[in-house]
């Protein structure tokens, strides 16, 4: 018999599991109340448009539609994205995914033992690539005023300091952020600028949210700010369609050719017929126009689930109320296990994420993340009546 754990690499022992696609392999959504995953609705994927778009890419490129494509992306989704959001096409490279974008920067930046510092909590799917490569991840929680936003980063950064640790870098969910639905006002985000200059650190920004606000006015990006030290995530996957695995990283060329060579080794190129499907639907209108509908619906789904918790959920019970994205986050009283909790819930047919696996030093055991973009509005209703029913006997 084969001992294949003598033949592991180190970094595989830092690999941890997704609690959230462990449920997608346990159960079968459409069979549950899932506010589990971070799906988009399949009611934002205009089918018809798709199809036309792909048959008009076919006529246009033919063969080369299907060929392999540059590194850095094919040009013309770089040229769309460049007149979109007005960034010089040298400052572009596309990736397979927004996922991959967190994972080719920290590939590139960390060390193992380096310390990637993020907010407490964060997205776990960032957290699961800064560990896998052996980085140290060091959060920072959140306080909602400025001076006290400031003051929880310069704790942790000058105890990083002081202990001899090297930060490389900073990631963050500025808008509407996973989990928590939380927005960084502009102070905030020109406080992140100011500490990564002091400090000489860069800042990654993940913005995969961004363009799904539903109430309040845009703030500039952090990019925007200071584009010399911030890597800018995007992806297509919660404006367009997952599917289609595709995302984008705005940066300085100096960084951005460390990331190019980085990826001949992973994917040589990001899906070619896929870049061009997405550029003739961006650049053409389509996805504008789709996304003024999915703006609608999802804005309708969020305001459902407020009213929803308002007037159901147990007294004790605390939530975010986000401007937009997908996603808001319960805290429950502080006795309360999210994590011992969730085998009841889902017996009982509701499903959702404990809060604790966003947490990166595994507090936050008395909260839960919601999704509200990926069940239709009854399915909703019925959930959180559920959910709520359930936590009241509980608490």
């Amino acid at each position: 018999m084969t001992d294949y754990n003598s033949l592991f690499s180190e970094d595989t022992h830092s690999f941890f599991r997704s609690p959230v696609r462990d449920i997608f392999k346990r159960v079968d959504l459409n069979a549950i109340y899932s506010f589990a995953g971070g799906y988009p609705s399949a009611e934002t994927f205009p089918l018809d448009q798709f199809k036309a778009t792909m048959g008009e890419v076919i006529d246009k490129y033919g063969g080369k539609a299907f060929q392999y494509g540059a590194t850095q992306g094919v040009t013309e989704l770089r040229e769309v994205l460049s007149a979109r959001y007005g960034v010089p096409l040298e400052r572009i490279q596309i990736t397979s995914s927004s996922q991959q974008g967190i994972d080719v920067c920290t590939r590139i930046l960390a060390d193992p033992g380096d310390v990637v510092l993020t907010s407490n909590p964060s997205y776990l799917g960032a957290l699961q690539s800064f560990r896998s490569y052996r980085a140290e991840v060091a959060g920072v929680p959140y306080h909602p005023d400025a001076d006290g936003f400031k003051a929880a980063y310069e704790a942790v950064i000058e105890s990083l300091f002081a202990a001899g640790r090297k930060i490389k870098f900073l990631y963050v969910i500025p808008d509407f952020q996973n989990p928590s639905g939380e927005t960084l006002s502009l102070k905030e985000r020109k406080i992140l600028v100011e500490l990564a200059r002091r400090y000489g650190f860069l800042i990654v920004e993940d913005a995969p949210y961004r363009e799904l606000r539903y109430s309040g006015e845009p703030v500039p990006t952090i990019y925007s700010l200071a584009p010399d030290i911030v890597l800018h995530l995007g992806s297509f996957s919660k404006i367009f369609a997952p599917g289609f695995r595709l995302g984008w990283i705005f940066g300085h060329p100096d960084v951005l050719d460390k990331i190019y060579v980085c990826k001949q080794s992973l994917d040589l190129c990001p899906p070619v017929f896929d870049q061009y499907v997405a550029a003739e639907f961006m650049g053409s209108g389509r996805l504008d126009r789709n996304l003024r509908n999915s703006i609608d619906l999802y804005r309708g789904k969020r305001d459902l689930m407020l009213s929803l918790l308002e007037r159901n959920m147990p007294a004790g019970v605390k939530w975010t109320r986000p401007e937009g994205g997908l996603f808001l986050f319960l805290t429950m009283p502080e006795r309360f296990d999210s994590v011992a909790f969730y085998d009841t819930a889902l017996d009982a047919g509701v499903a959702y994420v404990a809060g604790s696996f966003f947490h990166t030093d595994g507090t936050g055991r008395n909260t839960i993340r919601l999704n509200f973009s990926f069940m239709t509005p009854e399915r909703i209703e019925k959930g959180i009546v559920l959910l709520a029913g359930l936590l009241r006997k509980s608490l």
